[in-house]
């Protein structure tokens, strides 16, 4: 092999002499985690490798790129090739960003990230086009209104699903196990996502679904919590954190807190000396000792994972489903002078026994894959409400606890959970 050495032009060492004086004054800015002035030294020669490739992007590259988009693009790929959450965001992206964080956006209600450098969905948000349609947790994007994913971004393809309500929007999904790709057609709305639901199952048990961590949702939960206790005492709840893509860390911990009443929830571990935090629970909490089924599966991220990691460590409920997804990073938005952002990971989060659940993920207390109960065709049992001339109850079930029945026999990870909070109770009975 042989290697040739080039020489820097006039233009490459005229932006060598510009970055230079940069580099030097960044490295006079003291960090809080600084090894040693050698370790933390800006590499010079790599700084003139950067500079030659930028000219010889300027002079030779096929169509003319101004240096603007030539330093965001140096900008984007630094951040991006760190973790697929960290990234650069300029005026537009950020704005979204922040505009997502606020719970109102145009979009179809999808929490996507990247996998093997396939855009991949985390999970389809509760009541959006994307879960009315039938979009799944790991189904793969590879078009979006025909453009393929394997040449964006993560945020450009974030933006591209992005728009004004009432307008559509093609998506090109490969599903695991198929061999042939499937369109789906959506039409854009205004994505309102209230994070908190709740209803009875039966009459003493409660079912509370959290669907994201908003800033709102510890306080939401509370008051459903006190509203499923106002005519009786729960004798068990289901916490259901399937499909949940996380969201704002204090939230998580609020919302871990009503269930515990002492010890920690959650810490963290960075460089930086404010990216290391603790929170542990307190004695106001409405749901000490109510028996407890908390449901997970590969949609439950980030902040779902803190709330089933602390619940798990702390034996203060029954973690049921699937793995949870993995991602155990922090991010912090950092705005710039600009009006443009960073999107940067700064920490590791850890449940209370110094689990990392980063690429891990929260192992469930009882494996129960998400399916549907059905017989076989040809061998549907004969029950009496089949017969001729049958006699009809006299007591109907009220509309609602039939579409519940319904619905307890289309969610076979549900049904399971309630028939687990039923056998604890009766093996709490019969020790008392």
């Amino acid at each position: 092999m042989t290697l040739s050495v080039t020489k820097v032009s006039a233009p490459a060492k005229r932006f060598l002499a510009t970055l230079l004086p940069l580099a030097l004054l960044a490295t006079s800015f003291p960090l809080a985690a600084q090894p040693n002035d050698v370790a933390d030294a800006l590499p010079l020669e790599e700084i003139q490798t950067f500079a030659e490739v930028f000219e010889r992007i300027k002079r030779g590259y096929v169509e003319e790129v101004d240096d603007r988009t030539l330093l965001r693009n140096a900008m984007r790929g630094m951040l991006s090739e760190l973790d697929p959450h960290s990234a650069y965001l300029d005026e537009d992206e950020y704005q979204s960003l922040r505009e997502s964080t606020q719970g109102e956006f145009g979009g179809i209600g999808i929490e996507v990230g990247t996998q093997n450098g396939q855009l991949m969905i985390v999970t389809p948000i509760d009541d959006t086009p994307a879960s009315r349609a039938g979009l799944l947790s790991q189904d793969i994007i590879i078009a979006i209104d025909g453009t393929p994913t394997d040449s964006l971004s993560l945020q450009e393809a974030v933006n591209l699903m992005r728009g004004d309500p009432g307008t559509s929007l093609r998506l090109t999904i490969l599903r695991s196990g198929e061999e042939s790709p499937r369109e789906f057609t959506l039409t854009r709305e205004v994505i309102r996502s209230e994070s908190v639901k709740h209803e009875t199952l039966e009459p003493g048990y409660g079912y509370l679904r959290i669907s994201q961590f908003q800033s709102r949702t510890p306080e939401q939960a509370r008051s459903a919590l006190e509203d499923m206790t106002r005519e009786q005492p729960l004798e068990g709840l289901i916490l259901d954190l399937r499909n949940n893509p996380g969201g704002v860390l204090q939230a998580a911990v609020g919302v871990a807190d009503l269930f515990l009443d002492e010890g920690l929830i959650v810490y963290t571990e960075g460089r930086l000396s404010d990216t290391e935090m603790s929170f542990s629970a307190s004695p106001d909490t409405p749901a000490r000792d109510v028996p407890l089924v908390v449901l997970i599966n590969s949609g439950s991220a980030s902040a779902a994972e803190i709330v089933a990691g602390a619940l798990q460590d702390q034996r203060r409920g029954v973690i049921m489903g699937t793995e949870s997804f993995g991602k155990g990073s922090v991010q912090q938005i950092m705005p710039l002078g600009n009006g443009e952002g960073l999107k940067l990971t700064t920490a590791l989060y850890y449940t209370p026994n110094g689990r990392s659940i980063q690429a891990q993920g929260i192992e469930p207390d009882v494996d129960v894959v998400r399916g549907r109960l059905e017989v076989a065709e040809g061998r549907r049992e004969i029950r009496e409400a089949d017969l001729d001339g049958h006699l009809s109850s006299q007591r109907e079930l009220p509309p609602e606890r039939a579409a519940m029945s319904q619905r307890l026999r289309d969610d076979y990870q549900l049904s399971e959970a309630l028939n687990l909070l039923k056998a604890l109770n009766v093996v709490d009975r019969r020790r008392g």
